[in-house]
C-alpha cells in the first residue's frame, strides 16, 4: 500500500499494478482491493494484472484474459465473470444453468 500511495504522489495518468495481492494475507487483500476500488471511483485509470481473477472482476469494468501472451478473451467484468470457461478455468467453479 505504501507503494501505490508512493506512485499517487506524482499524479499519474495511469496506475499500473503488477499482481499487487501477491504474498498477502487474506485480510489485507481485502484491505488492499477496497482501496483500488476507491481510487477506480474517484476517476484513477487503473491497469491491473492479478492471479486473484475473481477479485481483480469484483472491481474492474473490463478483463482480458491471456495464455501465453496472447489476449484470447476480453469483455466487460461481468461478462467474463458469467462466462463459463472463465468459471471453471479461472475463477474455481461450474457455471450455473
Amino acid at each position: 500500500m505504501l507503494s501505490i500511495g508512493r506512485a499517487l504522489m506524482a499524479s499519474p495518468a495511469l496506475l499500473m499494478l503488477d499482481e499487487p495481492s501477491l504474498g498477502l494475507a487474506p485480510l489485507v487483500v481485502n484491505e488492499l482491493f477496497k482501496i483500488i476500488g476507491n481510487l477506480a471511483g474517484d476517476n484513477h485509470t487503473i491497469l491491473l494484472a492479478e492471479q486473484n481473477a475473481r477479485k481483480a472482476l469484483q472491481y474492474a469494468k473490463r478483463g482480458y484474459v491471456f495464455e501465453t501472451g496472447k489476449i484470447v478473451l476480453e469483455g466487460s467484468a461481468q461478462e467474463l465473470m458469467c462466462n463459463d470457461e472463465v468459471i471453471r478455468v479461472y475463477l474455481g467453479g461450474k457455471a450455473e444453468r
